[in-house]
């Protein structure tokens, strides 16, 4: 969604800069000549040192930041607008907007270079800025550099510009006027935790389904709504606005997902920093070494640009990779591996071509069956390439740019997060076989594990005040249908699932045979607990029993769901089969699908089927990165491996 602005950006500079060999941006003289409305912004600060550094710093980086603006862009805002209120479900807001103003198109929006940005909206910036920073007892222990990355910024991303600062300030200070006064009051960090207990009482609208166009505001702050791009947006507008330094972390791919990541980082009083995000489950700070998510490489968003690695990487911009072509980041990847914090070297001899000495390498992580740079170096013809502050538990390959692509150096290989050791995938190979349930990680299904502990009961009496076990669900579900063995002699008229604590009492589907070799389950009046979370009334403990495996029960209280069945009349049951409540990524019957095996330098395909059951049985070569292709439907897919008779993710 950024490109339509870096070709932008990449047109001025090639009117403005000159022809040296590594251009890093255009100078401060470059950009006035380019709109000197922007002296008025300097001859204001010329007797404040501070204040005209921070105006220096902000227009010397002008260039490297834009917004989108055009007639689609109010649609687009309407959809976060519209699911903010908290009464319809993403898909159903696409939908209403869609009808309503038809498909949203990037494409129909300009981008505006901020070397335009008027400079009475600069300078009521840079006050605000000053203002929060001085006045709050806080200010005194964030420095200078700080202010200017983490506190002075007019923007958090390609958003519209408009005023924000005072309507957010004037929101939220209040809050902190009983703690202003107390000595703890002058760390960030306390004051920080206090104001994430806040923000993470009110509610959130959590939808990815929007994720395709810009930033959409400071508006982020009322709807909350979005996906964690936007509410790391959200908290960046509420510290700053507050004079509480406040960054925005980011993973280009995350390690174990097709798509980046996004959350925050606070600080103390020594300039520590502090994970933290509004849409994790506790509002506590944390250490950053105590992620547990696969990452790769973490980067902090930064306003100015890391000139420092334009220059080391000793190219042109348009020989650089999109992604680090003007980077506005800096890596801290070793504050969060801690000790897993690993230097990865690959040797020439794992390399497709010989490289030329100082030839940029790029570390890429796998985005669904592509390949996207997370970070690089600079070959060394003796050791190979050498990439420092790498954490593992992720796949990665090599690769180099050229002719506006990411060309193959390397086979896939997983770095060990534990041990740093380094596997590389084989091609060829003998076949074996592979029997696969799922196309994406359960880890994202996290209602399989909802089921462990749930339990099978029959009973004669409506109210199960007696009642035996029939069966207990002892390991989440793997598979679409789960079949299991009831050994008891006797016949009960009432059966059931009864969800464990705290389940939701989240399950899919039920059957209850007579008999292990019964393919025609029993059949009855649906009995249960009334009640269910949602918007629309579509998760009620009926679905248990409707034959769809996408239907499924999601009770309103967290513990004391059941559904079940009345007979009619005492019936043995010697078979179960039940389906957990998913998202859709487990085995469709009579879908089309498509195995791939990564085979000398590329992706090979072991075949399309169209299965009869909830399993794909295939022979690819051994050992080999996977990856399973739903041509009917979905997006949810993932690399793996299959390993000890299992499919493991990565």
């Amino acid at each position: 969604m950024r490109k339509y602005g870096i070709l932008l950006i990449i047109c001025i500079f090639q009117i403005l800069l000159s022809c040296t060999k590594v251009p890093v941006g255009p100078s401060l003289k470059d950009i006035l000549s380019a709109n000197s409305k922007l002296q008025v912004v300097l001859d204001k600060y010329k007797d404040d040192s501070l204040k005209y550094k921070s105006a220096v710093f902000l227009i010397e980086n002008l260039p490297f930041h834009y917004s989108y603006e055009g007639e689609p862009l109010d649609d687009y805002l309407k959809l976060f607008e519209l699911h903010g209120k908290g009464t319809m479900y993403p898909d159903k807001v696409l939908d209403s907007i869609k009808r309503a103003c038809g498909p949203f198109h990037m494409d129909k929006l300009e981008a505006k270079s901020d070397i335009y940005i008027d400079p009475v909206y600069l300078i009521e910036n840079i006050e605000w800025a000053f203002k929060v920073w001085r006045e709050q007892p806080w200010g005194k222990n964030v420095s200078f550099d700080d202010f200017c990355e983490f506190i002075l910024p007019y923007r958090v991303g390609d958003e519209r510009l408009e005023p924000w600062r005072e309507r957010i300030y004037n929101k939220y200070n209040p809050l902190l006027d009983s703690i202003r006064g107390l000595p703890e009051a002058e760390d960030p960090k306390y004051i920080s935790q206090i104001l994430m207990d806040t923000l993470h009482k009110a509610p959130v609208y959590f939808t990815e389904l929007f994720s395709f166009g810009p930033h959409y505001g400071p508006k982020v702050v009322d709807w909350r709504s979005g996906s964690c791009v936007n509410f790391t947006d959200l908290q960046l507008y509420v510290f700053r606005a507050l004079g509480l330094p406040c960054s925005e972390e980011i993973m280009l791919m995350r390690g174990n997902k097709n798509v980046p990541h996004y959350w925050n980082a606070v600080f103390d009083k020594d300039g520590n920093s502090y994970r933290c995000s509004i849409l994790d489950p506790t509002s506590e700070l944390n250490s950053p070494d105590n992620y547990w998510d696969p990452k790769g490489k973490v980067y902090r968003r930064t306003f100015s640009v890391n000139r420092e690695m334009i220059r080391a990487m000793g190219k042109k911009a348009e020989e650089r990779h999109p992604s680090f072509r003007y980077p506005c980041f800096r890596d801290v990847t070793a504050i969060y591996a801690g000790s897993k914090n690993r230097t990865l070297t690959v040797g020439p001899e794992n390399l497709y071509n010989p490289l030329k000495k100082g030839e940029p390498v790029y570390l890429c992580s796998a985005s669904f069956m592509d390949w996207t740079p997370i970070g690089w170096c600079l070959y060394d013809k003796r050791l190979g390439a050498v990439f420092e502050n790498v954490e593992g538990q992720v796949v990665f390959r090599l690769g180099t740019y050229e002719n506006g692509s990411i060309c193959p150096q390397s086979d896939p290989f997983l770095l060990d997060r534990e041990s740093g050791e380094v596997r590389f995938f084989p091609s060829g190979g003998r076949e074996v076989e592979v029997t696969l349930l799922h196309k994406y990680e359960l880890y994202f299904e996290p209602f399989v594990r909802r089921m462990v502990d749930g339990v099978f009961e029959g009973s004669n009496d409506p109210h199960f005040n007696r009642k035996d076990t029939l069966f207990i669900i002892k390991e989440f579900p793997e598979r679409l249908w789960n079949v299991a063995r009831v050994n008891s002699a006797r016949s009960y008229r009432y059966v059931r699932y009864y969800g464990p604590k705290d389940s939701y009492c989240n399950i899919s589907e039920v059957a209850f045979y007579t008999s292990f070799a019964d393919s025609v389950p029993l059949k009855g009046k649906i009995i249960g607990t009334p009640g269910c979370n949602g918007l629309d009334g579509s998760h009620e403990y009926t679905n248990v029993f409707d034959g769809d495996p996408y239907t499924s029960f999601d009770y309103v209280q967290p513990t004391g769901g059941w559904s079940g069945l009345d007979l009619g009349t005492p019936r043995r049951i010697e078979k179960i089969v039940f389906t957990p409540r998913n998202r859709d990524n487990f085995i469709r019957t009579d879908d089309e699908y498509e195995l791939f095996y990564y085979n000398d330098g590329e992706w090979a395909s072991a075949g399309r089927v169209r299965p009869h059951s909830d399993s794909l049985l295939y022979k690819v070569p051994e050992g080999a990165l996977l990856y399973l292709k739903d041509h009917t439907r979905g997006k949810d897919e993932r690399i793996f491996e299959y390993k000890d008779g299992k499919q493991q993710f990565w």
